[in-house]
């Protein structure tokens, strides 16, 4: 798989990319590490260089930056959970096909839920500087159109009526998991700042 050619064209052609990709022989471990695991470096790279030696100014307080190490942990702990957070919600979207007369295959929920996170892995970019990390969420958005694309082209065999109501339970899923996970990382590093 053609990394760049795939990052541009799910996000700029989604629903031919989409047509690609479900035709495509699944290896979920090929996914991960030749696809996930690369995106998703470029936001955890991202918050090591804005968090070390950028910084941010907080209101009241003034200019905060972490020490490296800190920012490094920062960065590897927030990598870890995003590639669990993709993984954890393909498993989801697997569990839930039959629930919305689809077929439950490991392969095609795995696509859906890593494609879909790529436009977030690729404005993670921006946390380079912390002041734009609000635009990430932008980004975010858009996977969840093109989670909707990926469950309606449809890679699960997902009759269109259930369409909706397989997406709308998917993204809560994914919100859940998402907000877990931000909830965790924010306390570790809360703890430490206060230690």
């Amino acid at each position: 798989m053609d990394l760049m050619a795939r990052a541009q064209g799910i996000i700029l052609k989604p629903k031919e990319e989409w047509a690609k990709i479900k035709d495509e022989p699944t290896d979920i471990r090929t996914l991960f590490t030749s696809y996930a695991a690369i995106l998703a470096a470029i936001p955890a790279i991202a918050h090591f260089i804005g968090m070390g030696f950028i910084g941010q100014r907080i209101p009241f307080i003034g200019w905060h930056r972490f020490g490296l190490g800190t920012a490094l942990l920062y960065a590897v702990i927030a990598y870890l959970f995003s590639l669990a957070a993709v993984a954890i919600t393909g498993f989801v979207i697997n569990a839930l096909a039959p629930t919305f007369s689809s077929q439950p295959n490991l392969g095609q929920a795995m696509k859906i839920a890593v494609f879909s996170y790529t436009p977030a892995w690729v404005a993670g970019v921006l946390y380079i500087i912390p002041a734009l990390s609000p635009l990430v969420i932008l980004a975010s958005l858009y996977g969840l159109y093109l989670l909707y694309l990926g469950i309606a082209t449809p890679l699960m065999g997902t009759p269109k009526e259930k369409v909706m109501g397989y997406f709308i339970v998917s993204i809560v899923v994914a919100f859940v998991i998402s907000v877990v996970f931000g909830v965790i990382l924010s306390a570790i590093f809360a703890v430490r700042s206060v230690a």
